[in-house]
């Protein structure tokens, strides 16, 4: 019969560290919280995230991201707010936000979720 019991030395498997969102997952919850004016959609959800980087060595995040237009009324405030809430993130020490135009946004970056909830699926 054999001891299953691990030796005193050995460290108990960390709940936290499997149950706890990594830093992308914290990142992409943050940005669901931060709607587009005009339209009753996250911006994930909406695709104007177009790419994320995530580095949880060195907690730095870089965004790649557009607008739904270049004439969106919160052009000059959206990737503001999008790197003050993921600074909010407590493991990210340095945020990055690029706002691009190509390619330019089309409704075909909607997700399923945004399309049923815009009433286009």
């Amino acid at each position: 019969m054999t001891d299953a019991t691990p030796p005193a030395d050995t460290p108990p498997p960390s709940e936290s560290a499997a149950s706890s969102p990594s830093l992308e997952e914290q990142v992409i919850e943050a940005i669901k919280t931060i709607y587009d004016p005009e339209i009753p959609v996250n911006i994930y959800e909406l695709g104007l995230i177009y790419s994320l980087n995530a580095d949880t060595e060195t907690g730095h995040v870089a965004v790649e991201m557009t607008l739904t237009s270049p004439a969106c009324p919160v052009a000059g405030t959206l990737p503001g707010e999008v790197e003050t809430k993921i600074r909010e993130i407590e493991a990210v020490n340095d945020v990055s936000v690029e706002l691009v135009w190509d390619p330019p946004w089309t409704k075909d970056l909607l997700s399923e979720a945004a399309m049923l909830t815009l009433g286009l699926g």
